[in-house]
């Protein structure tokens, strides 16, 4: 079947940090004076909240048990605003997105709470370069639940088997897609996740823009 649509994650495929993600949750924890947060503790309270509607539960979930006078909302605050700081955009993308929506479905599909995925669409001037943009935190499932996906298709009025998806995640992104019966494509960069057997095609970050128009044109 011909490809109609396109979906897309959001952080590290077309939100690039221009700092480490441990040093930017360190240099939140600092900023309000909370007890040492690793980043593995936060990846995993972050998959146990994937459908709220902030990070406040995140951090009231790391900082449980904890001897602190730290309000949660406060970090959970200070680490969107240093998120926020450290995100650009994949270079060339919002042109790109925008050629992109003339032939196909273009939508988002991202984990996270709503404020904070939603704050970054806005600060990297994201938020119109889709016909449809998802946030988990908006729905009753995440990624790599297949109810996510098909959250995605419905939204863009195709079927799966008609929709590519772009991620960097193995488990959300690629297992995700692949078994909600999307073609998973994804991207690599240094110091990310390895090729994946389960992905449809590897395109290397930096030539996504480039090369992603003749993949999809090969299904």
């Amino acid at each position: 079947m011909t490809l109609t649509a396109v979906g897309f994650d959001l952080d590290e495929t077309l939100a690039i940090p221009t700092r480490d993600r441990a040093t930017i949750l360190a240099e939140a924890v600092a900023s309000v004076g909370a007890p040492q947060i690793t980043r593995e503790a936060y990846l995993e309270a972050h998959g146990r909240h994937l459908t709220s509607e902030t990070r406040t539960p995140i951090f009231a979930d790391l900082l449980a048990g904890r001897e602190t006078d730290v309000d949660a909302k406060a970090l959970a605050d200070a680490y969107r605003r240093e998120i926020a700081d450290a995100l650009v955009p994949l270079n060339g993308i919002k042109p790109f997105l925008q050629t992109l929506t003339t032939e196909y479905n273009v939508g988002l599909l991202t984990n996270g709470p709503q404020l904070a995925q939603r704050h970054k669409l806005q600060t990297l001037s994201l938020t119109q370069s889709f016909d449809v943009a998802l946030v988990t935190g908006e729905l009753s499932a995440g990624k790599p639940d297949p109810a996510a996906f098909k959250a995605l298709t419905d939204a863009l009025n195709v079927t799966a088997s008609e929709t590519a998806y772009v991620g960097d995640d193995i488990d959300a992104d690629i297992m995700g897609a692949a078994n909600a019966g999307l073609i998973p494509i994804q991207v690599t960069y240094d110091g990310g996740p390895a090729p994946a057997s389960e992905a449809a095609v590897h395109i290397p970050r930096q030539k996504l823009c480039s090369r992603l128009p003749t993949v999809l044109k090969e299904y």
